[in-house]
């Protein structure tokens, strides 16, 4: 009876976070998107030809797989997104691996806007999934010689393929087979983590190197933020990633942030406790290993490398092994009641969703008669900006690339003479957009 009312759960768990997933980019003014989506579907857009080596080429290919079926970018990106979602769900039911753990995890609202948006996190979480399943067939002694380093490394060398912060992956996994190296397993753990760095070299050498052979030396810009400020936002990043309800702080302050680092925070402590308190298997020691280490190397990196604050987004592929973990605690503990947390979060991520709503379908209706009206439906476009700060005139080019996503961001004013140049005035003079007051 209790197995037949948790299947009941379940299904229930899964349709509710689908039909949510769906909403979250058709109740928004631009359907999820933000400047690097831009890069995205131009990308998959204008491929074969490289259009830049800033992010590598799974996402933007996985984007451009879907446009044979008829979708444009932009719907090929959520069609990637709710597949990533589909695929967890599916993978872990029949590798019954973490299932009902996978199921919560899909479910908190911070994992349902990743699935939503037309970001690359949506893709590597399932991979991150298999890495997982990879490594604890490996520990457990299930896949064993020359067949685990292949998987192993095969799986590595995947995650890079869809988002560089993956070569902190590859050092842990590395590094945990060093650290422990007189384990059974420890040698394919390093060789592994060996053969991914190989990889990288060559990607760097052949790729990078070969489309934009300046690109890291200009990336690379030593003490570009004070301490100060990045333990701040650490601290301020891990609490929203570890919030099971609202992942997103108010950007202007408020007393309501205080209630959300609280939270967040609490169940930091909470989950450092369950982990103390009980032990963790071989396999879950690992998770939990990889995840502290790709935190660590996400935080040193900002020193030498311009990335966007810690937060829920960045740190998804590192915070998932710990939730995964945490869950299974919390289900040997309390069993059924577990799956609350999950329906409470999409409660709360509802509520977010519908105060803050937009109206993407009919932004997108006025934006398409707009620009095939100027006949710029089909041409190379591009959108000038002062600053990409300027949220008001980035998302109006947000919005422009979910119609024609060849479009470039220009921050010369000369550039404004061309007819193929839009400015948000230019835009906006023209056609009213349903704006989301809650910025």
């Amino acid at each position: 009876m209790i197995k037949f009312k948790e299947k009941y759960i379940q299904i229930s768990l899964v349709i509710i976070t689908l039909v949510m997933t769906i909403l979250r980019f058709l109740l928004n003014e631009k359907g999820r998107t933000n400047p690097d989506s831009i890069r995205y579907m131009r990308f998959a857009h204008v491929f074969p030809t490289i259009d830049n080596t800033t992010t590598p080429l799974g996402y933007p290919l996985s984007i451009k797989f879907f446009t044979f079926f008829g979708f444009d970018e932009f719907w090929g990106s959520k069609v990637v997104g709710i597949s990533a979602f589909l695929f967890i769900i599916f993978f872990t039911w029949k590798k019954k691996f973490f299932f009902k753990e996978s199921i919560l995890l899909c479910a908190l609202f911070s994992f349902l806007s990743i699935f939503s948006y037309t970001m690359s996190e949506a893709l590597i979480l399932p991979f991150v999934i298999l890495f997982l399943y990879v490594s604890s067939l490996i520990i457990t002694g299930k896949l064993e010689k020359g067949k685990a380093i292949f998987y192993l490394s095969l799986s590595l060398i995947a995650l890079y393929n869809i988002r560089y912060s993956s070569l902190f992956i590859i050092g842990g996994t590395g590094l945990f087979g060093l650290v422990f190296w007189k384990r059974k397993y420890s040698k394919t753990f390093i060789i592994s983590g060996i053969i991914g760095g190989i990889f990288v070299v060559l990607y760097k050498l052949l790729f990078i190197d070969y489309f934009n052979e300046n690109y890291v030396k200009d990336a690379l810009t030593i003490g570009l933020y004070p301490t100060s400020k990045l333990l701040v936002e650490l601290f301020q990043g891990l609490c929203t990633t570890f919030n099971p309800f609202i992942h997103i702080a108010n950007p202007g302050g408020g007393m309501i942030n205080y209630a959300i680092y609280g939270i967040g925070f609490l169940n930091i402590l909470l989950i450092i406790y369950l982990f103390v308190k009980y032990k963790l298997s071989e396999t879950e020691f690992f998770f939990v290993f990889l995840s502290i280490s790709g935190i660590i190397c996400s935080y040193f990196v900002q020193y030498v490398y311009p990335v966007n604050a810690i937060d829920y987004r960045l740190m998804a592929p590192f915070s998932l092994p710990i939730w995964l973990i945490y869950f299974r605690k919390l289900f040997q503990l309390f069993g059924l009641k577990v799956y609350s947390i999950g329906f409470l979060s999409i409660l709360s991520g509802m509520l977010f969703t519908w105060l803050s709503k937009g109206n993407y379908l009919e932004n997108r209706k006025e934006m398409k008669q707009f620009l095939q009206s100027e006949k710029l439906d089909k041409v190379p476009l591009q959108f000038y900006l002062e600053t990409t700060e300027d949220l008001d005139k980035v998302q109006v080019a947000e919005l422009t690339s979910t119609i024609n996503p060849d479009i470039h961001l220009t921050f010369k004013p000369k550039d404004t003479l061309q007819k193929t140049t839009l400015t948000r005035h230019k835009v906006l003079q023209k056609i009213k957009i349903d704006k989301n007051k809650y910025q």
